[in-house]
């Protein structure tokens, strides 16, 4: 893979806010993995390298308009927000119901969610009542800390 093509995939990935973008070509294989900082700085790691010389230039899968993911309208109100790192649930096991769904009414320190880390399940409990807008995290999904999870108006 040339530079200018890393150069233009560095960019990409600082100007659309994305936290990583992983590209295969051929035997080269390039992650980069934007440290949310302000400058486009990305890391780079290559894994098994090909020669130059054997390199053939092949479109990439997508371009950076298909790369553009769809944002859905912001709801307003309370951002319930992850305390942690870990695996987000929306019920204490799969046989029992969701701990809320969307349109429930909510109270103050109600559980809203599970998040798991390192073998530890932790209630997330409701800091503001109202009700369920948006449910912002697949089950099963891993989260960042302070990721939003829940809107609550």
């Amino acid at each position: 893979m040339d530079l200018r093509k890393l150069k233009t995939l560095i960019d990409l990935v600082s100007e659309s806010g994305i936290s990583e973008l992983e590209v295969n070509e051929g035997e080269d294989r390039v992650r980069i993995v934007n440290a949310g900082s302000a400058a486009p700085a990305g890391q780079v790691v290559y894994a098994n390298p090909a020669p130059t010389q054997v390199m053939q230039t092949a479109p990439l899968a997508s371009t950076p308009a298909e790369i553009a993911v769809e944002t859905p309208a912001v709801e307003t109100g309370f951002v319930a927000r992850s305390p942690m790192v870990g695996t987000f649930y929306r019920a204490p096991n799969p046989e029992s119901p969701n701990f809320v769904n969307i349109g429930d009414t909510v109270k103050v320190g109600q559980t809203l969610c599970i998040i798991e880390a390192m073998k530890l399940l932790n209630e997330i409990e409701s800091e503001q009542a109202g009700v369920i807008k948006e449910i912002l995290c697949e089950n099963g999904q891993g989260v960042e800390f302070d990721q939003p999870l829940f809107i609550i108006a």
